[in-house]
Order: C-alpha cells, then sequence, then structure tokens
C-alpha cells in the first residue's frame, strides 16, 4: 500500500495544528460559528443531532493493520468504543467531544490518516472496487491512479471552494463494483485494442434528483488523466450553479446543457489547457503501481473446501457465501459481515478492530479493506488457513453466511445520528433481520441488495437498490417509501416507486409480500433484479396495495 512521503506527513501534521488553532479560537469565542463551520467540514467534522461526528478519510478503502489498531484505540479513547463504516468506504464516530478532536486528529496523523476533504464542497474521499488487485479478470489495478487522483486534488487551490461536493470512484474491471455511474465522475479501466486507458463517465449522483452519469469519454490515454480531470472541474467550478445548493452538483450542470454540449465545454478547455498542466508518465505510473504490489507464496497444492472440512456445513456455508476467488492460485478472497443479526449494519466495536487487525497481520498480508457495501475483506487469505480464520471470525461475530443476501442491508445512520434525517433506518434494519432470520431461505431468494435511506440525500443509496426503502417524515410519523429494479452495477438503473409509503410497523412484512410474489413469478436461476426488469413492478404493486 502507500507509504506517505516526508511531505505528506508535514502536511497533515501542519494541518491538524492549523485546526487545533481554529477550534481553540472558536471555543474561546473569537471565531464564529459560521466561520468556523467550513473549516471543520474541510476537516471531516460535523455537529450532528446528539454529538459532533468525525469523518476519517481511508483512501480507496485501503487500511493497513497498524492504522486499524489505531482506529480502534480511538474508539475507545474519544468514542463509545465503536466506529461506523460507510458506502464511501470511509469510517465515522458518532460520539466526539468538540474540544478533544484536534487531539484525535493528532493520534490519527501518527498512523498517516486524516479527515481532510470528507465533507464540504471540495473533492471528496477518492474510491474504487473492493477488489482491486485480486479480482478475477481486472484489466488493472485502479487503486495507485486513486492515490494520483488523491494527492492531486488534496487542498488543490482552485478546487477547494467547488459549488458542491464532488466525488470520483475508479473500476479496473468490466463488472462495475465502485458505483462508477453515480459519482460526479467515474472512470473506468478500459482496454479496447492493445493500449489501456480510461473510459469517463460525468454527472452521476443521487440525493433528492438521482441521475445515472454519462460516457463524455471513451477512451481517454493514461497520461491525460489529470489534465481531463482538471478540464471537467473547471468548467464545473465556473458553470455550476451556487445560488441553490440543490441544483448545485454537477448532474444538474450536465442535465440542463445537455452532454453534448457539456462536452464541447471540456474539451475545448482541455484542449486550451496550459502546457504546464498535469502530464502522468509511464515512470509516474510505474512507481506508483509499484506501491501496490504485493508477494505471495507460490502454492502448488490447490485445496478444495471439501479436503479441508467436509463435515462442516456451516464452514462450507460461509465459504460458499462470503469466500471468492483469487487472482493468484491458492489464496481466497474473504469478506468478513459487518451485518450480524441484532447489529446496527456497518457498525465496528473497538473488540472487533482489534481482532481483525490481528487476523489481517496473521492471514492476509497485513492489509484490510472497507467496502462500498459497509463490510471488511481480507484479500489475501491462504485456501489453508480458511478455517482457522473461519472460527476466528465467528468468536468476533463477522461470520455471519450472508453477503450478498437480503440481510446484507446498506443503511445509513438515519434518525438516530444524523441531523438531517427525516426518519429512522437502523430499526429498519432491524425489522428486516427479524423477519429473515432463516438463512436457508435468504440463500434460496439468491443475491438481493436492499438499501435504507433515512432522507433524500440517500447516503443509504436507496435509489440504486435491487430493493430500495426511503424515510420520509409526514406530519410528524415516520412513513417508508419503497423502489425496485435499482442497480449499481455495470448495468445501472435507478428503482421505481411501487407506490404510497408504508407504515413503519409494516415494512419487513411489505417486504416478504414483495419476496413472496417474486418466488411465485420467478423463471428457475433468475435474480430478483432480473425478474424485475423482465416483468416491470406492476405485479408487486397490485401485491402490496391489495
Amino acid at each position: 500500500m502507500y507509504l506517505y512521503s516526508s511531505n505528506d506527513q508535514q502536511l497533515i501534521n501542519e494541518r491538524v495544528d492549523q485546526f487545533r488553532d481554529q477550534t481553540r479560537r472558536f471555543l474561546g469565542g473569537q471565531l464564529s460559528a459560521e466561520s468556523y463551520r467550513s473549516l471543520r467540514l474541510m476537516n471531516g467534522l460535523y455537529l450532528q443531532r446528539h454529538a459532533p461526528m468525525l469523518r476519517v478519510a481511508i483512501p480507496y478503502g485501503l487500511l493497513s493493520a497498524k492504522q486499524l489498531h489505531k482506529l480502534a484505540d480511538i474508539s475507545t479513547k474519544y468514542d463509545k468504543n465503536y466506529a461506523h463504516l460507510t458506502t464511501r468506504q470511509n469510517l465515522q464516530y458518532n460520539w466526539l467531544k468538540l474540544e478533544e478532536v484536534p487531539d484525535l486528529l493528532s493520534e490519527l496523523a501518527e498512523v498517516q490518516m486524516h479527515g481532510i476533504q470528507t465533507s464540504g464542497s471540495c473533492i471528496r474521499n477518492t474510491t474504487a472496487d473492493h477488489l482491486a488487485g485480486v479480482a478475477l479478470g481486472e484489466i488493472e489495478d485502479p487503486r495507485p491512479y486513486c492515490e494520483i487522483i488523491r494527492q492531486w486534488s488534496t487542498l488543490h487551490p482552485e478546487f477547494s471552494f467547488l459549488p458542491r461536493k464532488f466525488k470520483i470512484a475508479v473500476t479496473g474491471s468490466t463488472h462495475d463494483r465502485a458505483a462508477t455511474q453515480v459519482h460526479d465522475i467515474g472512470i473506468q479501466i478500459v482496454k479496447p485494442n492493445d493500449e489501456i486507458g480510461f473510459r469517463i463517465w460525468v454527472g452521476g449522483g443521487l440525493g433528492r434528483t438521482p441521475v445515472i452519469g454519462k460516457v463524455i469519454r471513451e477512451f481517454l490515454p493514461k497520461e491525460n488523466l489529470l489534465s481531463y480531470l482538471e478540464a471537467i472541474l473547471r468548467i464545473y467550478n465556473q458553470e455550476g450553479r451556487r445560488d441553490n445548493k440543490y441544483k448545485a452538483r454537477i448532474k444538474i450542470l450536465v442535465n440542463s446543457l445537455g452532454i453534448a454540449k457539456f462536452t464541447e465545454l471540456v474539451e475545448t478547455e482541455w484542449q486550451n489547457l496550459s502546457a504546464d498542466s498535469p502530464v502522468l508518465n509511464k515512470s509516474t505510473i510505474k512507481s506508483m503501481q509499484d506501491q501496490f504490489q504485493l508477494t505471495y507464496e507460490s502454492i502448488k497444492d490447490d485445496l478444495q473446501v471439501t479436503s479441508l472440512e467436509k463435515d462442516n456445513f456451516a464452514f462450507r456455508l460461509w465459504f460458499k457465501q462470503n469466500t471468492q476467488e483469487h487472482k493468484v492460485r491458492g489464496y481466497r478472497i474473504v469478506t468478513l459481515s459487518v451485518k450480524a443479526p441484532g447489529e446496527a449494519p456497518g457498525d465496528l466495536t473497538d473488540h472487533q478492530m482489534h481482532g481483525v487487525a490481528n487476523l489481517a497481520s496473521q492471514f492476509s498480508l497485513g492489509q484490510i479493506r472497507v467496502s462500498h457495501e459497509q463490510n471488511l475483506i481480507l484479500a489475501e487469505v491462504k485456501v489453508s488457513d480458511l478455517p482457522s480464520l473461519w472460527k476466528a471470525l465467528i468468536q468476533l461475530d463477522l461470520a455471519t453466511p450472508n453477503i450478498g443476501t437480503l440481510t446484507d442491508v446498506i443503511c445509513c445512520p438515519g434518525l438516530d445520528f444524523c441531523s438531517l434525517a427525516n426518519a429512522s433506518s437502523l430499526s429498519i434494519a432491524d425489522q428486516i433481520n427479524d423477519q429473515f432470520d432463516d438463512i436457508d431461505y435468504l440463500h434460496d431468494l439468491g443475491e438481493i441488495k436492499l438499501k435504507i435511506s433515512g432522507c433524500m440525500n440517500a447516503c443509504g443509496h436507496h435509489h440504486v437498490g435491487h430493493i430500495g426503502i426511503l424515510g420520509v417524515d409526514k406530519k410528524g410519523e415516520e412513513w417508508y417509501q419503497i423502489t425496485l429494479g435499482g442497480s449499481v452495477e455495470s448495468s445501472a438503473s435507478l428503482g421505481k416507486i411501487i407506490g404510497p409509503a408504508i407504515a413503519k410497523g409494516k415494512v419487513a412484512k411489505t417486504i416478504k409480500i414483495i419476496l413472496n410474489t417474486y418466488v411465485s413469478l420467478r423463471d428457475p436461476d433468475e435474480t430478483f433484479l432480473e425478474l424485475v426488469r423482465r416483468i416491470g413492478i406492476k405485479p408487486f404493486k397490485e401485491a402490496v396495495y391489495v
């Protein structure tokens, strides 16, 4: 993984000192709340419903064991012994004391971490495919390009005060696990002939106005990546609306101008960029790629699960659901389910974080990944080590064999924590877990991506769930709108609303009706998403609103 240079370390150290002084002046009454607001947001600090919340950047979702140990220690020292994983591969602390945040940031800096640009109207943490570098069929590892973008965009003077927040995602596979088409800029590594380059998407996003991005360039040579991003951001910075925050995202600008006109503006700006605009040469790219190279053992014996635990049904179930094939023979990718029944989706205790860090050191070359689905991944596990790892994960309550099933829920913190939310999200996740507690039934249903948001800001990505649930406020009561047919993968789509919002107490029962309809109408081996796309939402609507 990438390790900070002396310049990187100096930057975050100085940033901590700067924010410490800003916080001291705010608490001392020398800095107004409005002046302090933009300063704290640029360091990832929010003032939430109950306490300050800090969002910690985990660039492209990659952590070392040392970093995860530190995150656990911080949760013990400054929070309530746990932290929350987000859909942007970040981590959040929800119960902080404002006066202690500078000390917390100082401790993060000790392990090359920070909260810079995890909020505010700037370029946010660049995300990537959580299976980057290990996935079968990958054209190229996207993480070196994410790191190049991170270095280029951090505190970029021209793009630190954009019309609104700006999000970039990169994938190196044809199977899009990075949700690139619902980002302000999505970057897909492609190889149409013998040359590897990028397909660029622009203008995607969720929130109040969900939009699937549009292709602005089918092929961009590698050396032009930063200069083309600069051209897009410059047009957005110049032309984007600043009079209405709900209409300030680049997706609104692209839709109002049309993709043809927006492309014309970007291409003209790109051609006119000065000679000192950033160019990626081969040596720069190679140097960054070297930072992500790992050394694997040569394993000749390709052990099968039956030879490891042939009589252990529970292990075989976990192996099938929570592990994936690795590009290197003799290794396996393991997803740790942070979705145990009765627990808030994406929440990790300090005990679990320390445990996973230890397991990463023992079994996965000292590295951990955070996925878009709010789970953890140990991506470098020898097949022969799987039984031992599984037993250890059971002790940490991270071995629920539900990855990709209905209860592998994506969920925002909702009304329980967020001051923007209209309704609870976590209580709905609890309903789902209580209603669907039969693992055999879940596996029979197959892959279903359920996503829950507590408001239209869509932090739970409900618009692109196979089943999406949105909390709404009706005269002080919590109700829930249901959508079907969304997806963020290669053929991205927005879900369609099936009808009027459902009362809070009936959400899980309504989902049960929807799933019964699916089971009664599906063809053999047909997934839920495939059925919805084949027959539409009408049969589900008729079943729910009888």
